[in-house]
């Protein structure tokens, strides 16, 4: 009965996997904190792309050096991006960050991986959290 079980639930998840609409899985390496941790190790090494909205960031909290580019707005930035240093791209939960490492990778860039940051963080990591930004007091109406 147990194996029936499992074989049913395993069928369910690939048939559900291949539903047209479903969104397709990534090709980038989705990085673990230890090998994210040994890639950041050796200040320059590589460049970390954060995708998120910057509010995600100040709520979720990032890494100390990251350059921001959004995800919808990557293919706008290329021409910011260093071809010549390997890339790894964040978001919450490595999502976004593998379908854009797919996007630069397509490009001719060098990815080394994607991570979650909130994933980084459940598995030890530290991330500073950045406060909100203040709109500026005088500010024109």
């Amino acid at each position: 009965m147990k194996r029936l079980v499992l074989l049913i639930l395993l069928a369910s998840a690939v048939s559900f996997a291949q539903q047209p609409g479903a969104a397709p899985a990534s090709k980038a390496k989705i990085l673990t904190r230890a090998e994210f941790d040994a890639l950041v190790a050796a200040p320059g090494r590589v460049l970390l792309i954060d995708v998120r909205r910057p509010t995600e960031i100040a709520q979720n909290g990032g890494f100390p050096v990251y350059l921001n580019i959004q995800a919808d707005d990557l293919e706008k930035h290329l021409a910011e991006i260093p071809k010549d240093k390997p890339l790894v791209m964040v978001s919450n939960h490595a999502h976004r960050a593998g379908i854009a490492a797919d996007l630069l990778e397509s490009k001719g860039f060098k990815i080394a991986g994607a991570i979650g940051a909130q994933v980084y963080e459940s598995e030890g990591g530290k991330l500073i959290k950045y406060p909100p930004e203040k709109p500026a007091a005088n500010a024109e109406k």
